[in-house]
């Protein structure tokens, strides 16, 4: 038997003694059991915790949904929640608290600095992927260096997508699994309407059509050293 094969029957023995359904509990405290069961697995993962994964450990008629609904409700008041990221549930701690744990971890948490034109670029490609860098070049009317597409590459933000039909069959470039995390997003479909941010006034596609952007967008890139950074920060609950 397989290495691989001797895992799978494995977690098979274990999930056959695992029981879900937990008939022989009255209503109430099996609902406390299976909150508990979705609680302590998710708290336990180093990653954000899927539907399928959870749908592992609870009844087979039992709504996930509604079990997280009645966990976050009885975190209201509490340092941390639970967070739809990345296409699972993860322990966060509340933005309020942010500068108290720099305080005491220093810096102990996951953290990239981006300039702000890795900011704008990672931005572009988050609404436009499948992107080659030439269309990025194109779009600001200004060259996008390679550095910065690899320090994004680097800080695991984006990734090479499928090449691109057009001649040469250039890499295009999409963003990750890291980036859902690293600005708390559930999925793509969760960023800022485009044309919202307009109306807020942080962003206009005029300037970026027109190329008004900051220098280092252009050249060395990442070694242009004199922007302004953007700290993307994700505190862990401990």
């Amino acid at each position: 038997m397989t290495e691989a094969a001797r895992k799978r029957r494995g977690r098979a023995d274990e999930n056959a003694l695992l029981d879900r359904e937990l008939d022989h509990l009255p209503p109430e405290a099996r609902w406390r059991e299976w909150m508990q069961r979705v609680e302590a697995t998710i708290f336990a993962a180093s990653e954000p915790v899927g539907r399928e994964t959870l749908a592992r450990i609870v009844g087979k008629n039992c709504s996930i949904d509604l079990l997280i609904d009645d966990i976050r409700e009885e975190l209201r008041g509490r340092p941390y929640d639970l967070v739809s990221v990345a296409g699972g549930w993860k322990h966060l701690t509340r933005p309020a608290y942010a500068d108290a744990i720099r305080a005491a971890v220093g810096g102990g948490e996951t953290k990239t600095n981006l300039t702000q034109s890795e900011v704008l670029v990672l931005m572009c490609i988050a609404y436009f992927q499948p992107i080659t860098r030439g269309e990025l070049s194109s779009f600001f009317g200004k060259e996008v260096s390679r550095d910065l597409i690899g320090h994004l590459r680097g800080a695991k933000l984006i990734a090479s997508g499928p090449r691109s039909p057009t001649p040469g069959a250039p890499y295009t470039y999409v963003t990750t699994k890291e980036f859902l995390l690293q600005f708390e997003l559930d999925t793509l479909r969760d960023l800022p309407d485009f044309e919202a941010l307009e109306d807020a006034g942080l962003l206009s596609k005029e300037k970026l059509l027109a190329g008004d952007l900051p220098a280092g967008l252009v050249g060395g890139g990442e070694g242009d050293g004199e922007e302004p950074e953007a700290d993307l920060v994700e505190d862990k609950a401990s």
